[in-house]
């Protein structure tokens, strides 16, 4: 639900004499206000790769060229953070987009939506991040087109598409229904991704919750709509997707910039909050946003455009009804990214890859190998196929500037991921993985990994399927030697996911080897 935007302050003042002092609060209120942010998934936007957590530092880029702006420290430290801001600095900033200078703050940062958001919340937000340890790191400098990058400028934006003013629950709701559209509307800002507009920040004028493209992905319809959007799905099923990632009945996983808003929003979200979340979607009415495509029987036929190109990298695993495999492959026929009404998660995925999640395996980069016609030919072969009458509109050129954005371990275009979680990071140290993979030749990478799961599965017993495999690809792509491979690295990486995943569905097999 979140996307390039999150609480992006637009502007920091630096300390004063008079400037407002900290003041200590209790931890109720500081939990309280810890919860928020969660919700508000923060945290994303303002932490650099590599850096510390809040002090900002993450470019994020304006649509349309107009230019990128990045995040500042919203840790307590006084000089480059936001250590003298008072309450109401706070609240102005969150509810009228407005820094503690007087500025018009960029609206990147959500505060159309965060303008819905309590008093009483903003005072719990506040006291959680000044418990924050400080840490000084100054604001990067924006580099933003002119007139953009006139913050008087952005007054005529703001009469046309700011309204401010507090969260109203619905009288005639019940008050989980209201609790959900509350964290949607205010702190989750979904519309941010999921609001029709192509306009940066417009909660007004724009279609709500109906599926729009971000940062080169497609998020999807929200409404009840049966074929693109959530109609078909249970309450049950949305609870559990949110929470997870991925959902008994329903076709695919999370992708992209939800994903990000799952690990570290939604799955540490209480129970009630999500399902109030759950609920909230699932009382919105249907919003269709295309006409599905009947697609020709020429279309459906074997010699149809895409087909060969299915037929070479995808069949395999998705099999030639697009159905894949029950609880380890996701479907094409029915999946809720490619019904969407664009195709631009179709391209992300075969162009980048995906690591793997909850019971699904990862899905290899495959598209890092083939041509910008045939990632096209193939997005809309499936969008057309199986049962799915999606729009045919990926075109080579598309593919081409997805494919110059697209950064992934998986396809060798970004540096290796590394393990989060330290307590499975000291897991994989002690089985000695790094030193297992380092150099590791194509044929001894079956021995090496049936030496390693059993021993890591012991030194982790609560990791999740999907911890081992992505944990052991990240440290296989730290030390393997890319020279000594046969063959592309995406499809050396995606290989080894593959074999360690297929060596965790059947243990039987690696007793025998």
């Amino acid at each position: 639900m979140r996307g390039i935007s999150a609480l992006v302050l637009g502007s920091l003042a630096l300390a004063t004499p008079a400037a407002a002092q900290p003041q200590a609060a209790g931890q109720d209120l500081i939990r309280k206000g810890e919860a928020l942010v969660t919700a508000g998934d923060c945290v994303a936007c303002h932490t650099a790769p590599g850096g510390k957590p809040f002090a900002g530092g993450l470019y994020l880029n304006f649509p349309h060229g107009i230019g990128r702006i990045a995040t500042p420290n919203i840790t307590p430290d006084r000089e480059t953070g936001i250590g003298t801001w008072s309450d109401a600095d706070l609240r102005r900033a969150l509810h009228e987009g407005i820094g503690k200078d007087g500025s018009y703050l960029y609206p990147a940062f959500p505060f159309p939506w965060y303008t819905k958001i309590s008093d009483e919340d903003v005072a719990a937000i506040k006291a959680y991040l000044f418990s924050l340890e400080p840490v000084r790191a100054p604001r990067k400098p924006a580099d933003i087109a002119f007139p953009f990058s006139i913050r008087e400028a952005l007054l005529a934006w703001r009469v046309a598409f700011f309204t401010p003013g507090r969260f109203q629950p619905d009288p005639k709701a019940s008050a989980q229904v209201n609790r959900g559209a509350y964290l949607v509307e205010g702190l989750g800002h979904c519309g941010a991704c999921h609001n029709g507009s192509k306009l940066v920040g417009a909660s007004q004028w724009s279609g709500y919750l109906e599926g729009g493209t971000v940062d080169g992905w497609y998020a999807p319809n929200l409404s009840g709509d049966d074929k693109e959007g959530l109609g078909a799905w249970s309450e049950d099923q949305l609870f559990t997707y949110l929470k997870t990632g991925a959902a008994p009945g329903r076709a695919g996983v999370v992708a992209g910039p939800m994903r990000q808003v799952i690990e570290e929003s939604l799955s540490r979200l209480s129970d009630d909050d999500v399902r109030a979340i759950a609920v909230y979607l699932k009382t919105l009415p249907a919003k269709p946003t295309y006409t599905p495509q009947h697609p020709s029987d020429f279309s459906q036929a074997s010699a149809a455009p895409g087909a060969d190109v299915y037929v070479t990298h995808c069949v395999s695993c998705h099999r030639p009804d697009g159905r894949g495999v029950p609880g380890a492959i996701p479907a094409l026929a029915g999946n809720g990214a490619v019904l969407a009404k664009g195709p631009e998660t179709v391209i992300r995925v075969v162009l980048g890859g995906l690591s793997a999640k909850g019971d699904y395996a990862t899905m290899p980069a495959v598209g890092a190998l083939m041509s910008d016609a045939d990632v096209a030919a193939v997005t809309n072969y499936v969008r057309q196929s199986f049962g799915n009458e999606s729009p045919p509109t990926a075109d080579a050129g598309q593919v081409a500037a997805i494919r110059q954005d697209t950064r992934t371990m998986l396809a060798g275009t970004a540096s290796c991921s590394t393990v989060s979680d330290p307590a499975f990071a000291k897991a994989l140290q002690d089985v000695g993985a790094d030193a297992q993979l380092k150099g590791v030749k194509a044929e001894d990478m079956l021995p090496r990994v049936n030496t390693l799961l059993p021993a890591l599965k012991a030194a982790a017993p609560k990791a999740s399927q999907a911890d081992l495999i992505n944990g052991l690809t990240a440290s296989f792509c730290q030390n393997a030697d890319r020279a000594t491979f046969g063959q592309p690295w995406p499809a050396a990486i995606g290989n080894f996911a593959g074999l360690v995943f297929s060596q965790l569905r059947h243990p039987e097999r690696a007793a025998k080897e």
